[in-house]
């Protein structure tokens, strides 16, 4: 027995397993019996059933709107169709990034400003270094570059500037009542990276400033939104909840009906 109690006290799994059972048993278990014990059991079972998922698509809905509870998978950045590292400057058209191809030379630099002017131009729009949207573009190009492809090795480039375009959602009433906006257009975002000058690392000194290789063209990581489906299982749990309770509050309505027309009938006499 103690043993059990220890198991019970020191495996997450299983202690959260017990107060969930004993939970359900104590405050729909209690309910339950006192609500049985004044109308009766199969009456009681309706009430308190009917109770609880009402309770349950009222929860749904405030899970809904706030998007909390019970999440499903969050909003991600993933590659890009058809090509997601663009190596050279002259493939921005060729990936259909851009619509007409900047004026490029053989100086990287220069040619990294033309494709900056290029972007904004089309419509990309520059984030700023602040924006938390341009940390996250960063943190998936990062995992795309160092992990998937296998360009880069940490510390060997830096991002240089990170540009979003679309996105756009409808209908809307204002900027601010955007609640039944459900319908988007897909929204890209392309990251700029450069190639950094190797470093000597001397043991006891700070590690020197990175410094991009002005020898090495920019390379761009262009990436596709999707939104994820972080309320879904809220908004399940709301319209199945409510389904489940509308049909119990029609039983107990059509169990009153039918206990007012035995209630209105004429009483006859019982056989002896």
């Amino acid at each position: 027995m103690l043993s059990s109690l220890f198991a019970v006290n020191w495996q997450p799994e299983l202690r959260g397993i017990v107060v969930v059972l004993i939970s359900v048993a104590v405050l729909i278990g209690g309910t339950y019996l006192v609500v049985g014990t004044n109308v009766g059991a199969r009456l009681g079972f309706l009430i308190v059933i009917a109770a609880f998922f009402g309770w349950m698509m009222t929860m749904g809905a405030i899970w809904w709107t706030y998007g909390i509870g019970l999440k499903g998978p969050e909003p991600f950045w993933h590659p890009a169709e058809p090509i997601t590292i663009v190596r050279d400057s002259s493939l921005l058209v060729g990936a259909e990034i851009l619509l007409s191809g900047p004026t490029l030379g053989s100086d990287p630099v220069a040619n990294a400003e033309s494709v900056a002017t290029e972007l904004q131009a089309e419509g990309w729009q520059l984030l700023d270094e602040a924006d938390p949207q341009r940390g996250q573009a960063v943190a998936a190009s990062d995992a795309i570059l160092q992990n998937e492809a296998k360009e880069f090795s940490v510390g060997s480039y830096m991002s240089v500037a990170v540009y979003d375009r679309g996105g756009e959602r409808w209908p809307k009433i204002n900027d601010s009542l955007d609640f039944f906006a459900f319908f988007h257009k897909p929204r890209y975002a392309l990251v700029e990276v450069a190639p950094v000058v190797p470093q000597r690392a001397e043991p006891g000194r700070a590690p020197a400033r990175p410094v991009i290789d002005t020898a090495q063209p920019h390379r761009y990581v262009h990436m596709l939104r999707d939104l994820g489906a972080k309320r879904q299982p809220a908004m399940l749990i709301t319209f199945g909840s409510g389904l489940i309770f509308l049909m119990l509050c029609w039983l107990l309505h059509r169990r009153d009906l039918q206990l007012r027309i035995n209630m209105s009938s004429e009483i006859l006499p019982s056989k002896a």
